[in-house]
């Protein structure tokens, strides 16, 4: 009989495969699919932070806070014609009435229609230059045209929501590294449960001539099929889940969960995860194999 024919046969057997399943293949479906999903999650929250951020880059909001309505129309019309003569903005929008009231309604009531409440004039304004630097010579210029009115950045408003992203990214990342290393100890603990289980089958190849770099390569690629396999189903499971969540997420109409949608690129690196995993599960039970095997000898 040929060392070949031998080695195919110890190969089908290092793990245990009664009752036609293997534990290693479902555990790395499990693994692979909870992998997915924190990555799924990071990389939804690194588009959604970065749609964010091109949207408050350069964005301002003036506010004249005036009680007089005449004195407030007048800063309103000197403000604005001061901002369309700078070089750094690029648009400069009166927010309407109508939709002001609407904003304020929840909070004022009816009352934030009357045309007694005095309501500030907000002012959008869409810098072609963002930057800090630019940002405070507009507000040195819309000050110096109404001394009431206020600069505020938006991107400040926002800013506990970006760091919750920030949070949710390093998390993910965090996840995806548990899940690595948790895939490599399940792999080191398959590989010496085979080894204990087959001891009287490796023996027997070593007396052949096999040596311990041949009989590493039977767990290798016994481990790496396993892997391939339970990552595939595992993978496919949780990008079902994941579209179905954001084919969900599209139909709310928010632009900042719209701006947490998958490109193309983010599918691809979910679908080479479980390629991912099959070369870390290989190279763990490689050295596993040889230095249990050194230890025996």
């Amino acid at each position: 009989m040929s060392l070949s024919v031998i080695t195919g046969a110890a190969d089908r057997r290092l793990l245990d495969e009664r009752g036609g399943t293997r534990a290693m293949m479902w555990i790395m479906a499990i693994m692979l699919f909870l992998t997915v999903l924190a990555a799924a999650l990071g990389l939804g929250m690194v588009n959604a932070a970065a749609a964010l951020d091109r949207q408050l880059a350069g964005r301002l909001t003036v506010q004249i806070v005036t009680a007089d309505p005449v004195q407030r129309d007048r800063d309103t019309k000197s403000v604005i014609a001061a901002l369309a003569g700078m070089p750094a903005v690029k648009r400069a929008t009166p927010v309407d009435r109508a939709r002001l009231d609407e904003l304020l309604k929840p909070w004022l009531g009816e009352a934030s229609s009357d045309a007694d409440v005095p309501i500030p004039t907000l002012i959008d304004v869409d810098m072609s230059v963002p930057g800090e630097e630019s940002a405070a010579r507009v507000a040195a210029g819309v000050r110096a045209a109404a001394p009431s009115a206020r600069v505020d950045s938006q991107s400040r408003w926002l800013s506990p929501v970006a760091d919750f992203m920030r949070t949710m990214i390093a998390g993910a990342a965090a996840l995806v590294l548990l899940m690595i290393a948790a895939t490599t100890a399940v792999v080191l603990l398959a590989a010496r449960a085979g080894l204990e289980t087959h001891r009287d089958t490796i023996a027997i190849l070593h007396m052949l001539g096999s040596t311990d770099v041949q009989v590493a390569r039977l767990f290798q690629r016994r481990i790496a099929l396993d892997t391939v396999i339970g990552g595939a189903i595992g993978a496919v499971a949780a990008m079902g889940a994941v579209w179905a969540i954001l084919h969900q997420m599209a139909g709310l109409g928010s632009e900042l969960a719209g701006g947490g949608a998958l490109l193309q690129r983010d599918w691809l690196i979910l679908a080479a995860l479980p390629v991912l995993f099959a070369l870390i599960a290989t190279l763990a039970a490689r050295v596993a194999v040889l230095r249990r095997l050194r230890h025996v000898q």
